[in-house]
């Protein structure tokens, strides 16, 4: 007889590692224990069954326990809650949920990939209410959408702006709900910074989301959220979207070794401290590779590496574990948005000595259909130019971007590295130089003290002090929308106006995207000045980067009028 393997968990990590051990091993006798109804589904692509982007539920399930006996003989048990584990006799201990039934299986090698469940703070009063869900499997958004779709649910809040709370509510939004998100924190996705996510944050609200942050939830009653700060929000459905804790109560039963972030600590290939027991997925606990700690990181193409390095350790065949460094993306109604490594805010946090550029460039060729900006952030460390991460926000392939730096951290790329990165160009695709290629330059330039930068985040304490600001874009733009205060010298009459330029005092330059003011910084290095700052991320970051707390807290504007063309 072969070898007996269990695997508890049937979504990606449990589906992966069963069907790896499979084509290793024709022999081997596997089952599949599932505690819910359904196995092997697109847990990423449950929000959007609430708009229909997924037109039937059942497409949500990737294959069924049919599916797996006739292509992998694979046996799967769903509805099947495995309860605890005899490590000295090396069985399980199953129940089945729908009939009661109880019995003991024994393993050779046991899997865990329980995943991770859904947190309802106990501390906010209302929370087991029954228009209260959250967001897991199939049966939960099934249950989401018979209830929201009843015809007096008008009025549904998302409390959590990270994935699952942004994807739940642009879903509910296009399916023709007033939806509100509620984040605790200052801003929306943590993945990215502050200056960042001000895109996101205005697309949020030009989609007719109201966006509450910094406000944590204190209660929820029948017919509303109640907010620490005492504010309400009308809500005839709730989603909980605050987050995942791994599910390790199976585990630490057994007597299996936690680690220090609280989920399941295992070798680099993913055994457990039993030699026979093996843990994938959202349960487990990493390695981050650019901060050198542990952490959790609850992402599917993880689980899927995780699974298959794990099944080949099963069969003596060693894998290389290189840690993490959370690549993440999202769309936010027509905003698509991407991250990998480490945000700035994370990387200082962490005590790596980085610095930054926030630079602009078309997604295309300007002169094709349907042509937008990228903007792009990019974080390095100082003084090695090594990259630590990129975010990136625009409405085309932002993904694309964001896969290259992805690529070169992998390879402890720098700076240097990707300066002459040789992409793919055609007018439809691209740039010639791609935005990419145009921050490693920034970024190098920065480094080395070519010129010097302010972020967007400082120029509204400029304005108001009453620093001298040069905006070097054309009359016509200038007159369309610019910052109180600052003085136009287009960058065509610079050198006949450096007279009107002082030099006993700082002086701060931007354009549209800061590459016109980067001419204009070098043109004045030139002419002997030593005192001035490119705005990173000039007029249209600086836009994006004001509006949505203008517009929600009614603070005075620093400029006269936005601009995001």
């Amino acid at each position: 007889m072969g070898r007996r393997v269990l695997v508890v968990g049937g979504v990606a990590g449990g589906a992966s590692v069963a069907a790896r051990i499979r084509r290793l091993d024709v022999e081997a006798s596997i089952t599949i224990f599932e505690r819910g109804e359904h196995v092997s589904f697109s847990n990423c692509a449950l929000p959007y069954y609430l708009s229909r982007t997924v037109e039937d539920k059942d497409y949500l399930v990737l294959m069924t326990p049919e599916g797996f006996k006739t292509s992998y003989d694979i046996d799967v048990r769903v509805n099947s809650e495995v309860c605890s584990i005899n490590r000295t006799d090396k069985t399980v201990h199953v129940k089945n949920c729908i009939t009661g039934e109880e019995y003991d299986e024994g393993y050779d090698d046991l899997v865990l990939s329980p995943g991770s469940f859904p947190i309802r703070p106990k501390s906010i009063a209302g929370v087991m209410l029954p228009h209260v869900f959250t967001v897991r499997n199939v049966t939960d958004i099934a249950k989401l959408d018979m209830y929201v779709n009843c015809e007096n649910v008008r009025n549904i809040a998302v409390i959590g702006g990270g994935f699952i709370g942004l994807e739940v509510a642009e879903n509910l939004k296009e399916s023709g709900k007033n939806v509100a998100i509620v984040e605790a924190a200052p801003q929306v996705m943590a993945p990215f910074d502050y200056d960042m996510c001000q895109i996101l944050e205005k697309e949020l609200y030009d989609r007719g989301v109201r966006l509450i942050v910094g406000d944590g939830v204190k209660a929820i009653t029948e017919e509303k959220v109640i907010l620490n700060s005492g504010a309400e929000v009308a809500a005839d459905a709730v989603v909980l979207a605050i987050g995942v804790l791994p599910e390790t109560s199976l585990a630490k039963d057994a007597g299996l070794e936690l680690g220090e972030t609280g989920a399941i600590k295992v070798t680099p290939d993913f055994r457990t401290n039993d030699p026979n027991i093996y843990a994938v997925g959202d349960a487990i606990e990493v390695y981050h590779r650019l901060t050198h700690k542990p952490t959790k990181l609850p992402l599917a193409g993880l689980a899927l590496r995780q699974a298959r390095t794990a099944a080949d350790a099963m069969y003596g065949m060693r894998g290389r574990n290189n840690g993490v460094i959370g690549s993440c993306a999202v769309r936010v109604f027509e905003m698509n948005a991407a991250a990998t490594g480490l945000n700035e805010r994370t990387a200082k946090a962490n005590q790596i000595s980085c610095d930054s550029v926030y630079t602009m460039s078309m997604d295309k060729v300007g002169l094709m259909p349907g042509s937008a900006p990228v903007h792009f952030k990019l974080v390095f460390e100082v003084p090695t130019g090594r990259i630590l991460g990129a975010q990136a926000i625009g409405h085309g392939n932002v993904d694309k971007r964001i896969d290259v730096i992805a690529t070169l951290i992998a390879m402890d790329g720098t700076l240097e590295d990707l300066k002459e990165l040789e992409l793919c160009y055609s007018p439809v695709f691209g740039t010639a130089r791609d935005v990419v290629n145009l921050a490693a330059l920034v970024g190098l330039n920065v480094l080395h003290g070519v010129f010097r930068q302010v972020p967007v985040s400082q120029v509204r304490d400029l304005v108001e002090s009453g620093a001298y600001i040069i905006d070097v874009r054309t009359p016509e733009e200038y007159e369309y929308g610019h910052l109180i205060g600052a003085v136009n010298i287009p960058l065509g009459q610079l050198r006949q106006r450096i007279s009107e330029i002082p030099k006993d005092r700082p002086v701060y330059l931007h354009c549209r995207t800061s590459q016109r003011s980067y001419n204009a910084i070098m043109t004045l290095k030139g002419q002997g000045f030593d005192n001035i700052y490119n705005i990173s991320g000039s007029f249209l970051g600086i836009s994006y980067y004001e509006y949505f707390a203008d517009v929600t807290t009614g603070r005075d504007k620093i400029v006269t009028e936005y601009n995001f063309m």
